[in-house]
């Protein structure tokens, strides 16, 4: 789970790349950093912690030039080390910085490969250093000392040649340009814009269009599947396609829980697409329900706000806000560590008594993923004087690991894996559960682009798509991401920081 950001201007870059990284920081909270550039040298800031604790004054004021790079990052891949936040530098050939979101399938094979057959090093465990070192042999191995913009976009081809997974990426190739680019399946969302100046055009690219909006840049449009966009250090703009095939298949979780809901991604509205999950969330009530004794609809904040209020509509029912968030306290999901998520939860949320007071609630969040968080909100709920409490939730039952750059916790974590519904609204403390169909959730996302043919689904339906996850795969993963396993790596795993401005 990372977002980023490259800008090329007239004028320097760094506020408006600090200012991205704020309004893209709820894509991840671990860790931040920006590099730019000014007459063929890089300057670099990356850190652990928010956007706003990385950067000091000073630090901001080294940090020239006309174009950059800027990443915000929560591990999916690697330790949590200061020396894994992004971007990630490179010498050979002309200097490269690379920002990624995404999380690559085939790392172990294409390490393996820089070792034995690029003569790469690798220092770290992230898969961002592997693809950036792909991308630097491909760029190297056409031998040219003066870069044209096809040679650019023909190293884009090697990468898809290369890599598997997901990975929507930016590139600054110093004293050259910035390049973006998207996997074949554009399962991580990426998209550019435009903004007119007098000394000419300025552009952006964004892991979402909320970005691009604050800044004052016009969306363009999404990066095509397979597409890159190169955006000379002038200011010229060229795209491509650079992969033979195609298969458009986003991340529906994008749309469920992590995206802001005032971005579009892929034509598509996260917030319509939110209001219309409601909608379905009520019409699978009145169908398989039609007797409820629901008194009051109840959002957990804050993600699942917008498909609450329309299900609320929907059934006739009050909408109340019943728990007020403490801002100041990170998202439960992407917290590490059981101990700290069920701490954090008593520290977010505060009920208000007398929304709940003799109610039959439905609480509704966007989705259930350990069930730490909503087995102790409704826990809380019942303390608050609620009668009865159900649940609904937005997405249908996670029981599979997320591959592509979310998270998702080892599969024996995840509360659903090995649970019916039933059971997993037994273990959560729900008088009753109602989770979203996956078809419903599917409809609820493509009716805002019929033209998308499917998504990844993957946590919810096991079908990955691109065909090279098994069991063992997936043991491999479980192995990495349990609890017990990342503490002992980050507790062990020290790397040495390369290069950074103080």
């Amino acid at each position: 789970m990372c977002g980023i950001a490259a800008i090329v201007s007239h004028q320097y870059v760094n506020q408006e790349l600090f200012d991205a990284l704020t309004v893209l920081q709820h894509r991840g909270q671990d860790a931040a950093g920006i590099v730019t550039c000014e007459n063929g040298r890089l300057h670099l800031r990356k850190e652990n912690g928010l956007a706003r604790d990385v950067f000091t004054n000073a630090q901001m004021l080294k940090l020239k030039g006309n174009m950059g790079i800027a990443h915000v990052r929560y591990p999916t891949a690697g330790c949590t080390s200061s020396a894994e936040a992004q971007p990630f530098y490179v010498n050979s050939p002309f200097g490269l910085t690379l920002a990624h979101n995404g999380n690559l399938t085939n790392t172990d094979e294409l390490k393996k490969a820089l070792f034995v057959e690029d003569q790469r090093h690798i220092n770290t465990d992230s898969d961002s250093e592997v693809l950036l070192n792909v991308f630097a042999h491909e760029l190297q191995s056409l031998g040219k000392l003066d870069l044209s913009v096809d040679d650019v976009f023909e190293a884009v081809r090697g990468v898809h040649r290369r890599c598997r997974g997901a990975y929507a990426v930016v590139i600054m190739i110093t004293g050259v340009g910035i390049l973006g680019f998207r996997d074949p399946h554009g399962i991580r969302p990426i998209v550019y814009g435009e903004r007119k100046s007098d000394k000419g055009s300025e552009f952006m690219i964004a892991s979402e269009s909320v970005a691009l909006d604050v800044l004052g840049f016009e969306l363009i449009r999404d990066i095509e599947p397979g597409e890159a966009v190169f955006i000379e250090e002038s200011g010229e703009l060229h795209t491509q396609q650079c992969s033979d095939t195609v298969d458009h298949c986003p991340c529906i979780f994008e749309y469920v829980y992590f995206a802001r809901p005032d971005s579009i991604i892929d034509d598509i509205s996260v917030y319509k697409a939110r209001l219309r999950m409601g909608e379905k969330l009520a019409e699978k009530i009145q169908r398989e329900w039609p007797d409820h004794d629901i008194d009051v609809v109840i959002p957990i904040p804050d993600t699942s706000r917008t498909a609450a209020l329309q299900m609320a509509n929907k059934l006739g029912v009050k909408f109340r806000e019943g728990f007020i968030k403490n801002r100041y306290i990170g998202r439960t999901f992407i917290m590490p560590g059981q101990k700290m998520r069920e701490k954090s939860v008593r520290q977010k949320l505060n009920a208000i008594g007398l929304e709940f007071e003799g109610k039959n609630v439905l609480l509704v969040d966007d989705s259930v993923v350990r069930g730490t968080t909503s087995a102790q909100i409704i826990q809380m709920a019942r303390d608050a004087g609620a009668k009865k409490v159900y649940f609904a939730s937005a997405a249908p039952p996670v029981r599979y690991p997320n591959v592509y750059g979310i998270d998702m916790p080892a599969a024996h974590e995840l509360i659903a894996h090995n649970l019916s519904e039933d059971e997993v609204g037994k273990a959560i403390g729900a008088d009753r559960i109602i989770y979203q169909d996956l078809q419903d959730l599917i409809d609820a996302v493509r009716k805002g682009n019929p033209d998308i043919k499917h998504f990844d689904t993957s946590c919810f339906s096991k079908e990955y798509i691109t065909g090279d996850i098994d069991d063992a795969y997936l043991d491999h993963i479980e192995g990495l991401r349990n609890d017990h396993a990342q503490g002992q790596r980050n507790a062990e795993n020290f790397i040495i920081e390369m290069q950074n401005c103080e």
